[in-house]
Formats: C-alpha cells, structure tokens, sequence
C-alpha cells in the first residue's frame, strides 16, 4: 500500500496525483551508446546502464500498448544514428500517425544515412552542436568532430532542397555555458550559413552535489547572468531577426527570459510531466522524464517502472508513479526534481 497519503490535507487532492488520461508522449531511449564524451553529460563519467540498444520486440510493445500517443521522442543519454534499424522504427511509428523527433549529434548524418532519414517520414530533427568552431567543440563534446558535423548538415539541408521536401524540420541547440555564450552569436550566422531554420539555447542541468565536467553551478548562466551576458544574448535574438533565424529557448520560452530568476516558491510544482508522458530507457526502465538522467546520480531513487515486467498501465498510475506525483505537488519533491526545478538552468 502507497504511503501517499501523507503529502494531502484533503481526499480529492489524493486524486491529483492519478492521471486521469493516458500519456501522450513516450520519449524511447534507442540506445544508451555513444561515440562523444561530451563534458556536460553524466554518461561520459559513470555508467548509467550497461551499453544496450532497446529491442525491437520491446520498442514496438511500449508503442502499441497506448492508443493515446500523439508524440514519440527517440533519444536519452546516447546517439540514435548508432541504431542501424532508426529508419524502421521511425517509419512504425508513422504509420500509426504519431509525430517522431530526435536530437543527434551529427556525426552519423552522412549522406547514405541522410538519404535514408528523408525517406522516413521523420518529422523533426534537432542537431546539438554546442560551438560555432571546432576548438570549443571539442573542448565541450570531447573529440575533433566539428567540421565533420557541418559538413553533414550542409549535405542534408542541400538534399532536402533538392528533393523539394521540408520535413524533417532541422533545428541547431547550443547548451548554454558560461564558456560557450560568447559563441551564440557565430552559432546564429552558422546557422544562417547551413540554412538551417532554427537555434535553441538548451538548458544546462547540473548535479546539486557532485558537479561533473562542465556540468556545475559556475558554468550555469541561470539567475546570475551578467550584464555583458545579458547583452549577448539581446545582440543574439537581433541578428536572428536581421537574419530570418529563428531564435528560442529550450522549454518553449525566450532566450532571455529563458536566464531569468524565477519567482515561483516551489518550481518543480509546474512541471506536468509525469502527467503526459513516459520516458524508457534502452532496457526498459520507466524514468519520470528525459532531464532526471542529469539531475542527479543513480536511476534507483527514480525508477517508476519496468517494461519488460509491467505493463505500461500497471507502471502509469502504479504506486510508484502515484507516490512521485504526489511528492511532486508537495514542498518535499523527489530529490531529481528538485536539483531540475531549482538547476535546471541555461
């Protein structure tokens, strides 16, 4: 019996904690692999898992056990380019009507395997970059494969030009750093350059802690910009204007309110995650959402669920998965979730 009950002073608040609709989006961890050592990821510095790709077989069960999906999100802590059957399992989702995504780090997007991504159906592809030059990628993803990386996105881009066709939608994020932010505005014109749509300033989150590579408070932009920062980012969002790029925040958000102090006493109490989706990583197990991986060690403390032995029914309104609702509404969240409200920052 779900010990629950303690975070509620009424009987319907209890309620709250049960999703009365089914998830509308599965982020499915592909692969847990990797071919960078990127400096802000904790996989770089601990096995999280063992090195798996997701099954087929398992794949396609979590998929077909809800009717409800509308938006499938193919990626975790690894690189999706290195699961040689993407394109099926992007096109088995199509054909059930559902929206695909996926971030990459561009490496594999070589014109053989672009030339099988356009033939998916695939509705948008999110290329993290990180660096406008190959000295400070490498200092934040870990290996000289910058100019590999802009080659294979000004291959893509032109491929889709000549076939005439606009999806998937292609997006460049830049992770924002104390280190990298003097580089948003060459990251903007390289955009521009590779005719590729769209930037994002992608929070950096960071364990409270342990701090690991770049991922610590002092990298943090978040609450404590400085004015000259400020500015970068103003000159930023005005040349994406001047150059037709459009320029946005990760979490749907301006990349300047995006730094803001947030005045919200308990921030974690906003996020409606564990209402609308379902995150699993290559072996099947249940986590509340793509950040918690980068919010604190250990996937222990966070487990909702196991879809190898559960159904996914039995995992979304399963004690677990009620009782971390629960803690979520409360002024006592689970640890994950408190280090990401408070440290989820650009």
């Amino acid at each position: 019996m779900s010990d629950m009950r303690r975070y509620f002073e009424k009987p319907e608040d209890e309620l709250q904690a049960r999703a009365d609709s089914e998830p509308v989006c599965l982020y499915l961890e592909v692969t847990n692999r990797c071919n960078l050592l990127c400096t802000t990821c904790p996989r770089t510095f601990e096995e999280l898992e063992p090195e798996a790709d997701m099954p087929w077989d398992l794949f396609t069960g979590i998929v077909s056990q809800f009717d409800s999906i509308q938006r499938v999100v193919l990626h975790g802590v690894g690189e999706p380019m290195l699961v040689r059957d993407l394109p099926e399992r992007i096109e088995f989702l199509k054909k059930r009507g559902i929206y695909v995504l996926f971030n990459t780090n561009g490496t594999l997007l070589n014109e053989a395997n672009a030339e099988r991504l356009l033939g998916t159906g695939l509705d948008e592809l999110r290329v993290s970059l990180d660096a406008a030059d190959s000295s400070v990628f490498q200092m934040i993803r870990g290996r000289d494969m910058f100019d590999r990386i802009v080659r294979n996105l000004s291959g893509f881009r032109s491929r889709q030009r000549e076939l005439g066709v606009e999806s998937p939608r292609v997006s460049l994020w830049l992770t924002g750093l104390r280190e990298t932010i003097g580089q948003l505005e060459a990251f903007i014109r390289l955009a521009h350059q590779l005719d590729v749509p769209e930037v994002y300033l992608q929070r950096l989150v960071f364990f409270n802690d342990d701090p690991i590579g770049l991922a610590r408070s002092e990298s943090a932009l978040f609450e404590k910009t400085s004015a000259q920062e400020e500015e970068t980012i103003q000159r930023a969002e005005e040349l994406a204007r001047e150059l037709g790029v459009i320029f946005n925040a990760s979490g749907a958000s301006q990349p300047r309110a995006s730094v803001k102090q947030r005045r919200e006493d308990q921030p974690w109490s906003l996020c409606r995650r564990p209402w609308t989706l379902m995150y699993f990583t290559a072996t099947g197990r249940a986590l509340p959402c793509c950040i918690a991986p980068f919010s604190m060690h250990g996937y222990d403390s966070f487990t909702l669920g196991d879809a190898t032995q559960q159904s996914l029914r039995e995992i979304w309104n399963g004690n677990r998965y009620v009782d971390f609702r629960a803690s979520l509404m409360s002024s006592q969240p689970p640890r994950a979730c408190a280090n990401c409200g408070l440290r989820w920052s650009l």
